[in-house]
């Protein structure tokens, strides 16, 4: 991510809105070639210094006159992100500056010439410094402050897929910078709910869920889960909640921002018809190789009247909120929920019988593997138990539908 000091916003404080700064095609056309440029300079930079990769960077967009200062810094950052930078020449720095130091001391004063008066030239004393270290002294010269994260080498590059990837990921990364003054932020959401709950429970943020209205929620996210953390501002949790949110479907966002030089909060307002891309991997369809072979096994088809669906509804109680792995849904209109128990370490089968408790007037049928029926025998409440060794058969699927009413 971007440090605050490369936000690069704009505020209309007449709508109440921040607008993060946005490279776009129509706007920003020739930004795809300087893209290129950027990777190149890093890609063939394998041994230069930080400093003058930094340098080059800069120098693509001297064409650029709306090109702020900012900006530039801000694509370095991006690039350094991607890079490794040697460490072998820093380690010996400040031990290697001591004994320069030291040496040249001993002939103190160095003059530029040596005379009867100082006897010391500095190229002198550079050449006896050097050979008793076993170097040359172009070699001392650039480890003595090897260090200092300017003189950093770049030791690989994993790069972006593309030009347009790395612009990308400086449109995401303004925006997460101006999420670093955000107090709150709210997403609704049609489709990926799961998702998006999963994220921000992996983001440590504190959230209410509603739902407004038929097939919507709202997730509210104030800050960070854990009560330990003692801060005013959770914007940095936000920033790196964003990628996980943008790699979803069908969402908006809302956050609130505060800062000590405004005389009022502003909003910052985000949709998925925004087009933003996010760097992230989509999350897999399936959350276990379990359930992803027994929907391929179903297939798209009806069985015996019956249709399987993914993820198509979401139990809410509270604050709590439980998404089962399947809704089977008969030609009649008769649903019946799914949910598959895995081969899972204790602390999720005790999560799992928790939830299941709170919902436990709720019919739906359970595939639990045999090894820990025996955990959920007694407290299935409306469930129906189904048992399995290592793979779910369907036709053990249809015959307890069939024995439900089905």
């Amino acid at each position: 991510m971007l440090t605050r000091d490369l936000q690069l916003c704009t505020y209309d404080f007449h709508r109440g809105l921040v607008l993060p700064d946005r490279l776009t095609q129509k706007s920003h056309a020739g930004y795809a070639r300087l893209a290129a440029n950027m990777l190149a300079i890093y890609e063939q930079g394998v041994g230069r210094r930080r400093c003058d990769l930094h340098r080059d960077v800069q120098r693509v967009f001297e064409q650029e006159a709306d090109c702020p200062l900012r900006r530039m810094q801000a694509f370095c950052k991006l690039l350094d992100e991607q890079s490794e930078y040697s460490e072998s020449e820093r380690r010996g720095a400040a031990e290697l500056r001591r004994t320069v130091f030291r040496q040249a001391a001993a002939r103190h004063p160095l003059v530029s010439q040596a005379d009867t008066l100082f006897e010391h030239d500095v190229e002198t004393v550079r050449r006896e410094i050097a050979a008793g270290l076993n170097r040359s002294w172009e070699d001392v010269r650039d480890g003595l402050f090897a260090d200092v994260i300017d003189n950093h080498r770049l030791q690989s590059f994993a790069g972006f897929e593309s030009p347009r990837a790395l612009l990308s990921r400086y449109n995401v990364a303004q925006v997460q910078a101006a999420l670093f003054s955000a107090v709150s932020l709210t997403v609704e959401t049609a489709a990926d709910f799961k998702r998006i709950l999963r994220a921000a429970r992996l983001s440590r943020l504190m959230h209410t869920l509603s739902s407004p209205r038929p097939g919507v929620w709202r997730i509210e996210l104030t800050g960070p889960a854990s009560v330990l953390r003692e801060t005013r501002r959770y914007g940095v949790l936000m920033a790196r909640f964003l990628p996980a949110l943008i790699s979803c479907s069908d969402w908006s966002m809302r956050a609130v921002m505060e800062n000590r030089g405004w005389s009022r909060s502003l909003r910052l307002e985000l949709s998925s018809a925004d087009g933003l891309k996010s760097h992230l991997p989509a999350d897999e369809l399936f959350d276990s190789s379990l359930e992803a072979e027994f929907a391929e096994k179903w297939g798209p088809d009806e069985r015996d009247g019956w249709k399987l669906l993914r993820e198509a509804e979401i139990l809410h109680r509270g604050q709590k909120t439980f998404v089962p792995d399947f809704v089977l849904q008969h030609v009649s209109g008769r649903r019946v929920l799914m949910e598959i128990v895995g081969f899972w370490t204790p602390e999720y089968l005790t999560a799992r019988l928790e939830t299941l408790q709170i919902f436990r007037d709720v019919p739906i049928l359970l595939a639990i593997p045999e090894s820990t029926v025996q955990h959920f025998d007694s407290q299935q409440g409306a469930a129906v138990i189904l048992r399995y060794k290592t793979k779910i058969v369907v036709k053990q699927v249809l015959e307890a539908l069939a024995a439900l009413g089905g």
